[in-house]
């Protein structure tokens, strides 16, 4: 049995799934920029709920929305779209900004083996769809029209808020929205907006010339490919309070999302981390400075997706330590002649299942998995390391490096001379290196596919 953590109850509740075939929706990327880690932490909880549902057995249809228009610089609706202003900073046309930042999201899904989803919509691919969206919306009177766009009445909908919690009767204008003296209540969200002639980005619809609201974009296109009621939602827990609250139910008439999922913020050094206080690193960023994708997926991976996780360059070093160790421990096991019980391997399974199916708890299920590393090298744990990485997705196949210390030529020398002589088993002549080695402050450690230095303590 799998529980998951529903944002909308904020209890655990029993995973089942409406169909045969578990459908999801996830948030994807604004792509006016590069994507940070803070916001790679958010695909990277998606795939993990993905892969804990593959590993149970379900087949997947997922969606994952591409936001190329829509988006402004508020969380309300006023100000630039932040495609436009990308693309006059960076003199490119809105549309090679998006593919531009579109395919280094991608790379970056790759370089952290995160799983697409079967579906990635692009909105301006489904602008069409957002317009008959909004059309029925406001021939239900859930819409109204004002000189600068469509909005949503939120009064017409009682259970406006349950997703947040907001106290919509104490919410003070602007609080988390603009302020406009149209708008019936100051919550209310745009579901089109018009546009100025100079705005870029902008299609006919019976409102005249204009561009979707960012809220209406998800509610549109999951409709289109999952359905008037779909499994899962994925998001980050800023979604909450503005972008899932303003996904709306109005139109259905019923509850349209069975459980809503959302990781927590990743900090920096304690604090925020956001492009505007420049405190923030990409993927690549990470690489330039000696990190692997991977030692960033296990960092994530050793804090539970619903608790905030601070980033710290001693954390990354941390976790880049352990990630080697952890390769080295199941290569170690790779050609292990031990047997082990076959009820101590079943013991092994269960626990990570329960692990995993405990509302995601991959922390608890790496535990499983070094606990399971101290038995006698054996190829069944090796064998078993890979089908937990199903759901880990660390590539635990991968042949350990020994990590690269800058040592001097004549440490050097004497190192490749010593691994000559151990070759042609002239072990006195071993011996001797590797004590003028040490006498030059370096150990060396015989490896099976050659030797490793380390400056002495």
């Amino acid at each position: 049995m799998i529980r998951f953590y529903n944002t909308l109850s904020r209890k655990k509740e029993e995973f089942i799934p409406i169909g045969k075939v578990v459908t999801m929706y996830s948030c994807g990327p604004t792509v006016y920029n590069y994507a940070h880690i803070g916001n790679m932490r958010a695909y990277l909880f998606m795939d993990s709920v993905r892969r804990v549902l593959k590993y149970n057995g379900y087949k997947l249809k997922g969606v994952m929305n591409i936001t190329d228009v829509g988006h402004l610089l508020s969380d309300g609706d006023e100000g630039e779209d932040k495609m436009e202003k990308a693309s006059r900073e960076q003199q490119k046309t809105v549309y090679e900004i998006a593919e531009k930042y579109t395919e280094a999201f991608m790379s970056d899904l790759n370089k952290l083996n995160i799983g697409k989803p079967e579906i990635i919509a692009k909105a301006t691919d489904h602008i069409s769809d957002m317009i008959e969206y909004v059309k029925k919306l406001v021939e239900l009177g859930y819409g109204y029209e004002i000189n600068d766009g469509i909005y949503f009445d939120i009064s017409k909908f009682p259970s406006y808020g349950k997703l947040s919690g907001l106290d919509l009767e104490n919410q003070i204008a602007g609080a988390r929205v603009d302020v406009n003296d149209e708008k019936r209540h100051p919550a209310d969200f745009a579901l089109w907006k018009k546009a100025s002639k100079e705005h870029i980005m902008q299609w006919p619809s019976p409102w005249g010339m204009g561009y979707p609201g960012w809220h209406i974009e998800c509610s549109a296109m999951s409709k289109k490919y999952l359905g008037s009621r779909f499994d899962i939602h994925t998001g980050g827990v800023d979604h909450i309070p503005v972008h899932h609250e303003n996904e709306i139910e109005a139109l259905e008439g019923h509850k349209t999302v069975n459980y809503w999922m959302h990781g927590e913020f990743m900090q920096v050094d304690g604090g925020k981390m956001s492009k505007s206080l420049g405190n923030t690193y990409t993927v690549s960023d990470l690489e330039a400075k000696g990190y692997s994708p991977m030692v960033f997926r296990y960092f994530c991976l050793n804090t539970h997706y619903r608790k905030t996780l601070n980033f710290t360059f001693a954390a990354l070093d941390a976790a880049k330590t352990a990630y080697s160790r952890l390769l080295s421990a199941i290569d170690e096991h790779k050609n292990g002649k031990a047997e082990i019980p076959q009820s101590k391997l079943e013991k092994f399974q269960r626990d990570f299942i329960e692990a995993i199916n405990d509302d995601i708890n991959i922390p608890l299920a790496l535990g499983v998995l070094w606990n399971m590393l101290k038995e006698a090298h054996s190829k069944q744990i090796y064998e078993l390391a890979q089908k937990f990485d199903a759901v880990l997705g660390l590539r635990l196949d991968t042949v350990p490096q020994a990590e690269k210390v800058d040592a001097p030529k004549e440490v050097i020398e004497l190192a490749e001379k010593r691994l000559t002589a151990r070759q042609n088993k002239e072990w006195a002549a071993s011996d001797a290196l590797r004590d003028e080695i040490s006498a030059l402050g370096f150990i060396i450690i015989d490896k099976k596919d050659g030797y490793e230095l380390k400056p002495k303590a």
